[in-house]
């Protein structure tokens, strides 16, 4: 069987991923770990094509060799690393052997069943004179975005770091909320942060691209460190959110005098990327030249198209959240963006990385009780538990139950008010908010 190189190294990254996320280590560690796991998975490629490279170098006769070789690797290599991959419970298909993606992307096991019931993928779970100071390079890079499709695997366990930040930041004034934030950030460094984050051709850094004028102006020790950081999380995202509430301020301004056009969320987003004197001199969205054209309106565009995606991650929108029901929902929304993982978490929290649904109603519901209620393991068992109430009367931290099958349900998620749950929905997906799923019935288990 051949094996491609860069595979047995997706592999080894996955599994270390899951090691770190699933240990005790302080977070700054877990943090600088997941930074050096995912260049390792961003390399993964290259490094495979050299090792094809090499083998097509030797003879003929000395290439199965080689490649036989590489199996034997990745054989090694998978035994190595199983006790680090999430559990297969009895039944159920186990992840692919030494199998990978070319192109970087953590593999995923073959569709079977979830430990709570849900099949991979299923569609059940699917019901962003001079210019003043710029903050970002004109050249920064653009991450391909839709409003439908997953997060990219090198995004995972990343994301979930920025998402108190972008909460918070989306709080600074009403134009610029935490989902515009996110699109904003994943077209600018697509989550990049700390001294690994690249910087642009233009002299712009860190996770929000910043150039250095604009930093000086807006940099702030936000996380309480001591420093305003470029290169950290929390520093960078609570700077961008008071320059785009002061681009936006300013915008809404110039169109209530006459002066400029539009839209002004687009336009504040195209003043982060060229300037808001671009924007004044255009009387609107930035045009004309050749760096409009083909840098700023693209990129306003992208992010205002992942914008509904984001914010379906992000956005739990208004609750009165009270009592030991609201408290398991800040258990689970402290964890938004994290990975779904097959079999991950219990009531310690995540494991291998992340949770499955249920894993995250187990740990969510245990950590907000002062007895440390524990759930049964799956979701069909956690619906014995408590008492079942009518969907309309469901409160903020009650149990929903759904994709029912002849054993119960194949999911669970958590009850956040306004029609909205929290849930981690399926394997390539992320802890996110998402709207109540019809056919699901609600339990009181607290």
């Amino acid at each position: 069987m051949s094996v491609d190189p860069s595979a047995i190294i997706v592999a080894v990254a996955t599994a270390l991923g899951g090691a770190v996320h699933g240990s005790e280590a302080p977070p700054a560690l877990k943090d600088y770990g997941s930074q050096q796991i995912q260049q390792i998975t961003e390399a993964a490629p290259a490094i495979g094509q050299q090792f094809n490279d090499a083998i097509e170098m030797l003879p003929p006769e000395a290439r199965g060799t080689a490649q036989q070789a590489i199996t034997d690797t990745a054989d090694a290599v998978h035994d190595a690393i199983d006790t680090y991959a999430p559990p297969v419970p009895d039944g159920a298909s186990p992840p692919p052997d030494g199998t990978g993606s070319t192109t970087g992307e953590i593999p995923v096991p073959e569709p079977g069943p979830e430990p709570d019931g849900t099949i991979p993928g299923n569609d059940d779970t699917a019901q962003q004179p001079d210019t003043p100071p710029r903050a970002v390079s004109e050249t920064s890079h653009l991450t391909s975005l839709s409003d439908t499709s997953p997060l990219p695997a090198s995004q995972f366990g990343t994301i979930a770091v920025f998402v108190p930040w972008f909460q918070k930041a989306g709080t600074i004034c009403g134009g610029i909320k935490a989902p515009v934030l996110a699109a904003l950030y994943s077209a600018e460094n697509n989550f990049r942060y700390g001294a690994s984050a690249p910087v642009s051709p233009d002299g712009a850094r860190g996770p929000g691209q910043f150039m250095p004028g604009t930093w000086a102006k807006y940099g702030r020790d936000a996380d309480g460190d001591g420093k305003a950081d470029i290169l950290a999380v929390g520093d960078s995202v609570m700077a961008s959110g008071h320059l785009l509430c002061d681009m936006y301020e300013e915008i809404d301004s110039w169109k209530q005098a006459g002066l400029v056009s539009g839209d002004a969320l687009d336009l504040t987003l195209a003043g982060y990327n060229a300037g808001v004197g671009a924007v004044r001199r255009s009387g609107g969205m930035p045009s004309g030249l050749p760096d409009y054209e083909n840098q700023t309106k693209p990129y306003v565009a992208k992010i205002r198209a992942a914008e509904t995606r984001f914010a379906s991650i992000l956005d739990p929108g208004s609750g009165d959240w009270g009592g030991v029901g609201g408290r398991i929902v800040e258990a689970a929304l402290h964890y938004l963006g994290l990975p779904y993982v097959w079999g991950g978490g219990n009531v310690n929290g995540p494991s291998g990385g992340g949770f499955d649904c249920s894993g995250l109603t187990s740990y969510a519901v245990h950590a907000a009780t002062t007895e440390g209620v524990s759930l049964p393991r799956t979701s069909e068992t956690q619906w014995d538990v408590g008492t079942e109430v009518p969907l309309a009367d469901a409160r903020p931290g009650d149990l929903l139950f759904g994709n029912w099958g002849p054993g119960g349900p194949g999911h669970v998620a958590i009850y956040i008010g306004n029609g909205k749950m929290v849930h981690a929905p399926t394997t390539g997906d992320v802890v996110r908010i998402a709207p109540v799923f019809d056919g699901m019935k609600a339990r009181r288990v607290v």
